[in-house]
């Protein structure tokens, strides 16, 4: 079953496409990567799919219902952390936890107080004194609390630093387990990287891929390191090597996937002493799609 669908949305600003025709599907228990550069859309699609902007075209979906139409219906079901978070200052940030809860009627101090502590929050500090990183701590804190069938994050760990960022895969991790869908708006690569099973990157308001990540990685190149007996030579300019580079008689270069066979048959000429073909990170099939991307 699908949680989201999103099919030909577009959204314009007067003369501006922010979106432009985009389709996306999210599944039942699914960890969904939205990934793309600030500026790329990911925001304004969050938006939509809050209800907060109608689209100018296109239709948009949560567990079978209009996202505009029936939006109400759908907040009931649905857990959101914006990238920014502004708190009432005169709050603690318990005050402020306990009060978004309240107006779900969510009844569950324990699950509370566990977050609270493991996200390292004092939650007896009023607001106005909080860094952005404890701010997003509120937030993280009062979404998880709730038993939401959908968690919409839209660059939630802004601010955190890396052991709360840790602390924060491991809360994705466990609402997945336990049934629930998540849809993680993010820019941080290897963030989306660990925790999710299907990706969509977007570029200037358009989804320019999406597919799991083995899917995705099938679309790039190898990292390669070699070191051989004797010094090689040919692969420069060698069909499908790029970015080749030697150091101290080791090679480290990007070989095309369907260039990797006639590349080994290439090298092993030369007595391969060691050969490491290493699986590209999501940051490499990011930057590949946004080589001279800018301008």
């Amino acid at each position: 079953m699908s949680v989201i669908e999103v099919r030909g949305v577009t959204k314009r600003f007067g003369n501006f496409t922010a979106l432009d025709s985009i389709d996306l599907t999210v599944g039942e228990g699914e960890i969904y990567g939205f990934i793309g550069p600030n500026g790329a859309g990911k925001s304004t699609t969050i938006r939509i799919l809050l209800g907060m902007l109608k689209a100018t075209s296109g239709s948009a979906r949560m567990f079978g219902k209009d996202v505009w139409k029936d939006a109400v219906a759908i907040h009931r079901r649905i857990a959101y952390v914006p990238g920014d978070v502004n708190l009432w200052p005169n709050l603690t940030g318990g005050e402020v936890i306990d009060l978004l809860l309240n107006m779900r009627g969510i009844k569950n101090p324990k699950k509370r107080e566990e977050l609270v502590e493991r996200f390292e929050l004092d939650p007896r500090k009023k607001c106005r004194t909080y860094s952005k990183g404890n701010r997003q701590k509120v937030a993280l804190v009062a979404a998880f609390a709730q038993d939401a069938d959908l968690y919409l994050l839209d660059e939630p760990t802004s601010g955190l630093d890396p052991l709360m960022e840790r602390t924060f895969q491991e809360c994705v991790r466990e609402a997945k387990a336990a049934g629930k869908t998540v849809f993680l708006s993010s820019h941080i690569l290897s963030e989306v990287e660990k925790l999710c099973d299907k990706v969509a990157i977007i570029r200037q308001g358009k989804i320019i891929e999406e597919g799991s990540l083995a899917e995705l990685r099938h679309l790039t190149r190898l990292n390669v390191i070699l070191r051989t007996k004797r010094p090689v030579d040919g692969l420069q300019g060698m069909k499908g090597v790029h970015h080749l580079e030697e150091k101290d008689g080791t090679f480290h270069f990007q070989v095309d996937g369907e260039a990797m066979d006639a590349v080994i048959r290439h090298i092993s000429g030369f007595g391969i002493e060691h050969l490491e073909c290493l699986p590209p990170t999501l940051e490499d099939l990011f930057m590949r799609y946004y080589e001279g991307a800018a301008g």
